[in-house]
């Protein structure tokens, strides 16, 4: 198969597959229809480019192939589908989405919509929004890939059979709804950020796409403190980006990273939404987290960061959103502040949490702090550990050299 498609194909797919299923969506009201489209449309790129050549501008080839395939399918079953439920067509009352006209957002809302519950919702736009794969969400949610498919195809069908609209909602109910699709951009985000499966550390277009819909969103209702604090975290975690790898694609933890190469003007963005966010309401969850960001971005070393304000921000987010993995890095903070048998100690109890059985970071947390003790022994069964369930490429190769160091330390 043609190389240059098929890298072609894939970029496309990172690029516009949720602009491409949202138009498609708008046009089948009929998700799986949409999906099956989609890939459709997809499918035939792979066949059609290497004989007419990769068009100027994929996603609308995409888009066009996928709304006339539904078209088909929709005339052809006509009958059959005027007896199956739908997504309900879209109000002619104008709304926001007249303004934005964004079928991406259009999508979202729909996904998140309040029928769902908060799970289904994150899933639901994972997969359709972003196209992530059923296995790369259920990653996501620290379950089973069976759990993850059967949790998508109920949330698919509950949109159909409740007649969920197909649209940005209306002023006086979007308050209600943006929380869930805050969260959706958050978990966008932060699998993009540390891809959990596959050959690279950092999908780009996941990061692109979850800071795009929460500009989205702040153009939508620039006056919510909590959306502007989304993205306030977003934009000063991604002002990171590109330091985390060095040129040979090695992973550099943040204490290894070049300060001045980060993108100071995201984090004058972000530090300025921050303010502003704080400056309308109390802390909550999305600002916390964005303080913490912001007290790294603006640390001038690794040495000058204050641990102590960061672990009293984790407490602070440990009293607004309590979790497991709250719990955890809080712990390295403290380990970081106060030393590394203070952080495994720390981080003893979170050995047993449920959530975290399949979380690799516990146990890279653990071999950290064990090998800065020089308990070489220990440190490497931690390092096995996390090996064992980190499925990223970057993030394996780094604890592999890592366990492969500790190593060196054992007796012959």
């Amino acid at each position: 198969m043609n190389a240059e498609v098929v890298a072609a194909v894939a970029s496309a797919h990172r690029r516009d597959w949720a602009q491409v299923f949202a138009t498609t969506a708008r046009v089948t009201r009929d998700l799986d229809l949409a999906e099956e489209c989609t890939q459709d449309a997809f499918a035939q790129a792979l066949q059609t480019w290497p004989q007419t050549g990769i068009p100027a501008r994929p996603g609308a080839w995409l888009t066009t192939i996928a709304r006339n395939r539904a078209r088909d399918v929709l005339r052809r079953e006509s009958a059959f589908r005027r007896a199956m439920p739908l997504l309900a067509a879209d109000s002619s009352v104008p709304g926001p989405e007249a303004v934005l006209d964004d079928d991406r957002l259009r999508l979202v809302f729909t996904c998140c919509h309040p029928a769902l519950s908060k799970e289904a919702q994150i899933a639901l736009t994972l997969r359709l929004v972003c196209g992530l794969s059923t296995a790369e969400v259920a990653r996501g949610f620290l379950v089973s890939e069976p759990t993850m498919a059967a949790r998508i195809t109920r949330a698919k069908k509950k949109i159909a059979t409740a007649r969920i609209p197909y649209r940005v909602p209306s002023p006086d109910h979007l308050a209600v709804r943006v929380s869930a699709v805050l969260e959706v951009v958050y978990l966008i985000f932060t699998t993009g950020h540390s891809a959990p499966i596959g050959g690279k550390l950092v999908r780009r277009d996941l990061l692109d796409s979850a800071i795009g819909l929460a500009r989205l969103l702040h153009v939508l209702i620039p006056a919510d403190a909590e959306v502007s604090a989304l993205l306030a975290l977003l934009l000063l975690n991604d002002a990171r980006a590109d330091t985390r790898l060095s040129a040979d694609g090695r992973l550099l933890l943040l204490s290894e990273q070049d300060r001045t190469r980060w993108n100071t003007q995201l984090i004058e963005e972000g530090v300025a939404l921050l303010t502003g966010a704080l400056s309308r309401q109390p802390p909550t969850r999305y600002a916390v987290e964005a303080a913490i960001a912001a007290v790294h971005a603006e640390s001038p070393s690794w040495d000058d960061t204050d641990w102590s304000e960061i672990v009293g921000l984790y407490d602070t987010l440990l009293r607004l959103s309590p979790s497991p993995v709250v719990r955890l890095n809080r712990a390295v903070a403290i380990g970081l502040r106060d030393g590394p048998q203070t952080g495994l100690d720390a981080l003893g109890p979170l050995r047993d949490e449920p959530l975290l059985a399949t979380y690799g970071y516990v146990s890279a947390a653990r071999a950290y702090f064990l090998r800065r003790l020089h308990r070489w022994s220990d440190a490497a069964l931690a390092y096995e550990e996390a090996l064992a369930l980190t499925g990223n490429d970057v993030e394996h190769a780094f604890l592999a050299q890592r366990l492969a160091e500790v190593r060196t330390h054992l007796p012959g």
